[in-house]
């Protein structure tokens, strides 16, 4: 396997070949050059990392390694311990550090870890400062503390608790109108934290949660993205326990995904669709999604009278331009929901409140939720990259096939039909190119990918 470096941070397999996979030698310098370029943002006495990571069997051995890197670089860190993305984002300006580093591949299966870093906001970096953190990584000229200026460590286990104290003082989070409900819901915690937090959450909402897979072994019982051919049994337990809905997140709780009380998927498209409908109807203002994501939020925004927008893929690309329109919730189309009330990320937890607070308010099944909005269908593919297949020159030549079209590039090539869109990029986290359709029949999006693979095909020889 590849070891991928990106702004988003530093992802590979476990074991294997130093430069090629996440080995501890990789783990080590990555952190080194990530405490490096947080020492140079500001002088001062003492600097301070907030460190958590996701139940990942290797999550323990990488943490400790950038802990302890940290440490020799004379920074202190807080340490979290298992945890979630959006709790160490979360604790990061809690705790005035300086920046902070989450051990999670998030969806990636468990061979994979990643070293995701945060600034100062508790927010991903932007490309100038990834980009400066990989150049100091491929530098010799890392400085390390002497043996009375090495940092500490200290252990805090409470920020879940803390995490979700800040949702529920959220004014749209209605908490006693929930409580009233009774809700009966399962939960899939995919072996990891979200089998911590969400259970907590609900508890703490009165809403009863029945766990699966909720112990944080990092054994993901199934393929951890949340989609509908990875979720049999929590579709099964649905129905047998004749649960209100199901929830279910990936490992490190970013994203976030409904099953109707019926067993079907409510889509994780339409997390955030939903979210966004509450909050429109409570808070109207603008929202963003990225590229890749469902129609239906642009159509929900423009019934509340508001401006949507969309901009390239990627968590930081999305928070960028919701801080530019002023955007009062926004994310991605992967069941990842960013509610600034809080902070600038993407938050299961904060996620799971707004929904339980508009099917409150909605007082109807979560079935019947679904069918009130507009219906969109998406066809997800990727076609796997090889050293000579020119990425670069296939989304050229698609670009110039379709030029009549209406087309977006800045984040790899969008074309816009009139009931439909494709959009082709480059992926940051794997080594492939996705091809996402949406339409409003599956059969249109599934032969609009496939026609679509076929050209890359035809077009690179493969």
């Amino acid at each position: 396997m590849t070891l991928i470096k990106s702004i988003s941070g530093i992802r590979g397999t476990i074991g294997g070949t130093v430069g090629e996979n996440l080995t501890p030698i990789d783990a080590v310098k990555f952190a080194s050059a990530y405490g490096v370029w947080i020492k140079q943002q500001r002088n001062k006495e003492h600097y301070t990392v907030v460190v958590g990571r996701d139940a990942r069997i290797s999550g323990e051995m990488i943490q400790n390694l950038v802990m302890n890197t940290l440490v020799g670089l004379g920074i202190h860190v807080i340490d979290l311990g298992l945890s979630t993305t959006p709790t160490v984002e979360v604790a990061v300006p809690m705790e005035h550090a300086d920046g902070g580093i989450i051990l999670t591949a998030s969806h990636n299966p468990k061979q994979w870890n990643a070293l995701k870093l945060l600034n100062a906001k508790g927010e991903f970096l932007n490309a100038e400062e990834g980009a400066k953190i990989l150049d100091i990584a491929e530098s010799d000229a890392m400085q390390f503390a002497e043996v009375d200026d090495l940092g500490r460590i200290t252990k805090n286990q409470a920020y879940i608790d803390l995490h979700i104290d800040e949702v529920l003082k959220l004014p749209l989070v209605n908490k006693d109108a929930i409580a009233r409900q009774n809700f009966r819901v399962v939960v899939d915690g995919v072996n990891s934290t979200g089998g911590i937090a969400i259970p907590l959450l609900l508890e703490r909402l009165g809403v009863h949660a029945v766990k699966l897979y909720c112990e944080p072994n990092g054994h993901f019982p199934h393929n951890p993205e949340p989609l509908k051919e990875h979720l049999t049994d929590l579709s099964e337990l649905v129905v047998k326990e004749h649960a209100d809905f199901g929830i279910v997140v990936d490992p490190d709780v970013d994203r976030l995904a409904f099953m109707c009380e019926d067993g079907e998927m409510f889509g994780e498209e339409y997390t955030l669709v939903a979210c966004a409908d509450y909050v429109l109807s409570r808070t109207p203002g603008n929202t963003v999604s990225n590229m890749s994501s469902t129609r239906a939020l642009r159509d929900i925004t423009e019934k509340y009278e508001q401006n949507y927008e969309a901009s390239a893929v990627g968590e930081v690309n999305v928070v960028e331009l919701m801080k530019k329109n002023n955007a009062i919730i926004g994310g991605e189309g992967n069941g990842g929901i960013i509610y600034p009330e809080l902070h600038y990320g993407r938050d299961s937890l904060v996620g799971v409140a707004l929904f339980l607070s508009l099917l409150t308010e909605k007082n109807m099944k979560v079935s019947a939720l679904r069918k009130s909005y507009p219906s969109y269908f998406m066809s997800k593919n990727k076609i796997q990259l090889t050293p000579s297949l020119d990425v670069d020159a296939i989304l050229k030549e698609i670009e110039s096939r379709y030029a009549n079209e209406n087309i977006t590039t800045i984040d790899g090539v969008k074309i816009d039909f009139e009931d439909s869109w494709v959009h082709l990029r480059k992926s940051n986290t794997e080594p492939i190119i996705r091809i996402y359709t949406e339409a409003k029949a599956q059969d249109e999006a599934d032969n609009l990918g496939l026609k679509i693979m076929n050209e890359i095909k035809e077009i690179a020889n493969i």
